[in-house]
């Protein structure tokens, strides 16, 4: 993928960058060479960013080729947003703090190139402000009101008002952010589109084990796509990509959410999309879906406060008392008795004003049904763990603390099953869905749908193997081409 750094003027660019051509911006805009180009990333270093300016018709023209320039639109309207800059500091507020606290006057300026500060000590600050703006070159101007510092501006810094002194500094953070992933650059020249994966093998219960991401990796190859695994470091990257795919468990109060809706702004192709997300990650909101469109569910009464008398009176004991965003089987319990519930509804409603009580339904086994795209991928049984009532037991002191697990064909699931699930799956939306059921005899109820299910090498695939993860990546692809001929 070729790389230019787009100005207003030549003479007022004093870095030479090796391998990165240096273009004015009526040569960008007016050439038909570049018009013509397929694949290319724009680093717009224009004067000015406002809208109907050069600069600004940089990155508007570049988008519309499918160019990649940074900063991109929603960036450049950041820029622009009081609003956006006082969610960042307050976001940020505690590093910002803990960054400035040995200043001693009352404002003071950070100059931020491809993320990186001259001083080590702000390298944080730096780092983190570059993921949110997103822009090469970056100028913040902060203010200390009383003892607490806040972000009162933010602004790029063009090519000829960086100081001298900064010249080395910067010519060498850009060099390594041009070319930091050198050997992944070859692959991608030959693909069609650019897939993101975010994937944190530290996570302990992550959906995805490392082998099924490198399936994924695989497949996309197959489909003449470039998979690449990112990581939370490289949210200033997603304008970079065609689409994400979010292998991490997802929350509304975490990164992942914040990387689907970025993504989605920039016109990715997001598997999972933050409405899922949303949807998905609390079951408050799952229980009222369900209940609206007549789903069987385990009986179920939503606890606040007031209403722990009506909690006992509705659901004999035990029952099965979660955190709205529980996952896992962690931020789950069963409760006993009356004292139980005295006891552990504290701490659980310390995290929440809602609560999720449903009745406890024993089963061998609960079923999952993996969705995508309106159509079922896999089936699995999930058996208890030994001695314990659910999947996961995170009290266990052995190294196995799940049940065992069955695969079998979608076609030799029970009918009910499938229909069941793919009815609550088309609820959420079109994405990739994991419906959790018990069957008590010829009952089936819903337990959640989750948006992120469990794929991992050697459990789910056990029926389809290799095919599952093409299935998922050939959706994605589908959904790319049918966004690129719309525009």
């Amino acid at each position: 993928m070729q790389i230019f750094v787009v100005v207003n003027n030549l003479k007022d660019w004093p870095l030479e960058i090796p391998e990165v051509e240096v273009l004015e911006a009526k040569t960008y805009l007016m050439d038909p060479t570049y018009s013509k180009l397929r694949h290319a990333k724009i680093f717009n270093l224009c004067r000015s960013y406002r809208y109907q300016t050069i600069g600004y018709y940089v990155t508007l023209i570049g988008t519309a080729r499918g160019h990649k320039p940074q900063p991109n639109l929603l960036a450049m309207q950041d820029f622009k947003s009081s609003a956006m800059i006082r969610f960042v500091s307050q976001e940020l507020d505690e590093l910002i703090q803990k960054s400035l606290k040995s200043i001693h006057s009352n404002r003071f300026t950070l100059s931020i190139y491809f993320g990186k500060n001259v001083a080590q000590k702000y390298e944080r600050l730096s780092s983190h402000l570059f993921k949110e703006f997103q822009a090469p070159f970056l100028q913040a101007q902060f203010t200390r009101d009383g003892q607490k510092w806040c972000l009162s501006s933010i602004g790029t810094i063009a090519g000829n008002e960086i100081p001298l002194e900064h010249h080395d500094f910067v010519i060498e953070k850009a060099r390594d952010f041009f070319h930091g992933r050198k050997p992944s650059i070859p692959k991608k020249n030959n693909k069609t589109y650019d897939l993101a994966i975010l994937y944190n093998p530290e996570e302990k219960y992550g959906p995805s084990n490392e082998k099924a991401i490198q399936k994924f990796i695989k497949a996309a190859d197959s489909l003449g796509m470039c998979a690449e695994i990112i990581h939370k470091e490289d949210f200033g990257r997603l304008a970079e990509f065609d689409a994400l795919l979010i292998r991490e468990t997802t929350n509304v109060n975490h990164y992942t959410y914040r990387f689907a809706r970025r993504a989605a702004a920039e016109g990715l192709i997001v598997i999972d999309d933050p409405e899922s997300i949303l949807r998905c990650s609390n079951k408050v909101y799952m229980t009222e879906l369900l209940e609206r469109y007549s789903i069987s569910a385990p009986k179920t009464v939503i606890v606040h406060k007031d209403n722990f008398d009506e909690v006992v009176q509705t659901l004999s004991f035990p029952f099965v008392l979660k955190q709205p965003d529980s996952a896992f089987s962690q931020g789950v319990v069963k409760v006993n008795s009356q004292e139980e519930f005295e006891q552990v509804r504290t701490p659980l409603m310390e995290k929440s004003d809602l609560l999720v009580a449903q009745e406890f339904l024993p089963t061998e086994f609960d079923w999952r049904v993996a969705v995508m795209d309106g159509q079922p991928l896999y089936v699995c049984k999930y058996f208890m763990a030994r001695n314990h009532w659910q999947i996961y037991n995170h009290s266990s002191k052995d190294k196995n603390i799940t049940g065992k697990f069955e695969t079998i064909p979608v076609s030799q699931a029970p009918k009910q099953i499938i229909r069941t699930a793919l009815k609550a799956a088309n609820l959420i939306g079109d994405g990739l869905y994991g419906v959790d059921l018990k069957q008590i005899d010829k009952e089936c109820y819903v337990i959640e749908v989750n948006d992120n299910p469990s794929i991992d090498a050697g459990v789910e695939d056990q029926v389809l193997q290799d095919e599952l993860y093409h299935k998922i990546v050939s959706t994605i692809y589908h959904r790319i081409e049918k966004q690129k001929r719309r525009l």
